[in-house]
């Protein structure tokens, strides 16, 4: 039997439930969950960066997505708040449209 040992989807029990195979899941308390959580946004977007073609690069942002809305939660900060967040460092700093590749900064 594979063995994962990994944070997944909440309905990936019931869709190995209806192929009839046998699986073992545990339920992770909030220090193990986030440090799943941590390691999933990695997987994910080591995904994203190995997509081929542009509907994968989509299904794979989708997924870093979910994950940033779990991480989100998680820090019990409403996902409207952190694309608040977002835009103030924005306007700030700006964001990344514009392609800017920082070669070197005069040292003092």
């Amino acid at each position: 039997m594979p063995t994962y040992y990994k944070l997944v989807r909440d309905h990936i029990p019931e869709i190995i439930e209806k192929t009839g195979k046998k699986f073992t899941t545990k339920i992770l308390n909030s220090t193990e969950y986030i440090e799943e959580l941590k390691k999933k946004s990695f997987e994910e977007l080591e995904e994203y960066v190995n997509a081929t073609n542009k509907e994968e690069a989509i299904e794979e942002l989708a997924d870093v997505l979910e994950i940033i809305r779990a991480l989100a939660d998680y820090h019990d900060i409403s996902f409207e708040r952190l694309e608040e967040v977002r835009q103030e460092k924005a306007n700030k700093r700006g964001g990344f449209k514009e392609r800017i590749f920082l070669i070197e900064v005069e040292d003092e």
